[in-house]
């Protein structure tokens, strides 16, 4: 039943066009042509956050602050081996499932840390690709509060991450 569903959409978009008379080619180019220049704007943001999360982990400075933080996550309640997540996280998606998936191998899926691990990446979000896409996007060139708030937003995930993993 659901395979019928993309085809029985786009039968339902060409004759709702057809009936209003559109040019559904002329749309859809001009569709493209706002999604490229929509990717124009945003490429420049996304190669530097790119580069400066592979910097951080390339020259060590990820690991030098997961060993300085390590003695005030276990008073938050934040397992030590998850920090290098917590830190990666706000910069990078993918390179947080990497470190994330790598956490669940050395450690176990099932052990706290690989379950705090997969609630961490799912209660947290991309902070600086998400304010960098969406800010430039929209043609804002300050941030203000939103990127403090979604910070602070952030830690709350990580450690309601780590206590839900502790409870559950």
């Amino acid at each position: 039943m659901t395979g019928f569903l993309i085809p029985a959409l786009l039968l339902g978009v060409s004759v709702l066009a057809l009936g209003r008379r559109v040019d559904v080619y002329s749309a859809l180019l001009d569709g493209g042509r706002s999604g490229l220049e929509l990717v124009k704007s945003i490429l420049p943001a996304l190669v530097m956050l790119l580069t400066a999360v592979e910097l951080l982990r390339v020259s060590g400075a990820a690991d030098a602050l997961t060993r300085l933080l390590a003695p005030i996550a276990a008073p938050l309640g934040l397992p030590p081996e998850t920090l290098p997540l917590v830190l990666i996280r706000p910069l990078s998606g993918s390179a947080a499932l990497a470190v994330g998936a790598e956490l669940m191998a050395s450690h176990g899926p099932d052990s706290p840390v690989g379950r705090t691990a997969a609630i961490m990446l799912g209660s947290t979000e991309t902070t600086f690709y998400t304010v960098s896409v969406y800010f430039s996007a929209a043609g804002i060139r300050k941030t203000r509060y939103a990127v403090p708030a979604a910070l602070i937003a952030d830690l709350t995930g990580f450690l309601a991450a780590s206590l839900t993993a502790k409870w559950m």
